[in-house]
């Protein structure tokens, strides 16, 4: 896909992305210290059945099992020398269950270091690392790419410049993960950051993960204010609570597709889930922005000027 049908897509029309993969993993038992992204090798059913799952619930866009497939990431769990295998199996599945009707998005996260000056990792490291990525992503058969979770203004411009060097012709959505005040952990004001993702490229802004529906749309409405890029939100299933040692969210598939509502009333272009959403919150998402913007007329009706013969009423009595 091109970035101009990606924007012409969205000029009369919402995007629905999925919903949770790592979440909705560790629900169906698989425990927290595994690499999830390695699961597109060892268990593709397993993956499959989870993208099959969000596009009969209605997605328009799923995204691969890749978010944490970094280098350091996979390096921590003994993958690393499996970096693109591991994408590249990651986004030819989501487009075995996607087809051609389906688009795919390369989901790519934060590396999971510091960056200098802040840390240990060198930035030539880590742009290699998004780069490694977003070629097997792009081998696998992605139609975009979405840079999600980023709390680093440093890091996410590395991931857009490696992105955008890698695969100029794909769209890319630069998503960021902030606080309650909108704000980014080191304090980065909202007017801050948008310019910088304009500035680098993006080709639409948007929030995931971190809050609830309810903390996030403040923020989204000051976004779509300061942008005239497509603005994205994928928020959690609202705040997770610790039960007999688990984190579950509590938010309701009704309640996220309210907030779908507000979303689209304030100008989100893209709307998902992130932590603890499922399909059944992308259904009730689904049917949110349906009940908003009708669907497009699938059937074509002939204009011709012909002419019709002209007929005499049939008799009340002869009917």
């Amino acid at each position: 896909m091109t970035r101009t049908q990606f924007l012409d897509k969205l000029k009369d029309s919402v995007l629905l992305f999925d919903g949770a993969i790592g979440t909705l993993l560790y629900s169906r038992g698989v425990f927290i210290n595994r690499c999830y992204d390695e699961l597109n090798l060892s268990n593709p059913n397993l993956i499959k059945e989870i993208h099959s799952a969000y596009v009969d619930a209605g997605a328009d866009v799923i995204e691969t099992n890749t978010f944490g497939a970094s280098r350091m990431k996979l390096t921590s769990h003994g993958f690393g020398e499996k970096l693109a295998e591991i994408n590249f199996a990651g986004a030819k599945l989501a487009r075995e269950v996607a087809g051609t009707q389906i688009m795919v998005a390369g989901s790519i996260g934060p590396i999971g270091s510091r960056i200098e000056p802040w840390g240990p990792v060198l930035k030539n490291d880590a742009k290699e690392s998004f780069i490694e990525q977003a070629k097997a992503l792009k081998q696998g058969g992605v139609d975009l790419f979405i840079l999600e979770t980023f709390t680093s203004l440093t890091e996410i411009q590395l991931a857009l410049e490696a992105v955008k060097e890698t695969a100029p012709e794909l769209p890319v959505i630069a998503s960021l993960s902030v606080r309650d005040d909108g704000n980014l952990i080191f304090g980065t004001r909202p007017e801050s950051y948008t310019q910088s993702l304009e500035e680098w490229g993006a080709d639409a802004i948007g929030l995931n993960c971190s809050m609830g529906p309810h903390y996030m749309l403040e923020t989204l409405e000051m976004l779509v204010k300061l942008t005239n890029k497509p603005v994205s939100a994928m928020p959690n299933a609202g705040i997770p609570r610790i039960v007999e040692g688990r984190s579950i969210y509590l938010t309701s598939a009704e309640y996220m597709a309210e907030y779908a509502r507000r979303f689209i009333q304030a100008g989100v272009k893209i709307i998902g889930g992130c932590c603890g959403t499922n399909e059944k919150h992308i259904k009730a998402m689904r049917k949110a922005i349906a009940s908003i913007i009708p669907q497009k007329q699938l059937f074509s009706f002939s204009t011709s000027d012909e002419k019709t013969e002209k007929t005499e009423p049939v008799p009340l009595i002869q009917r």
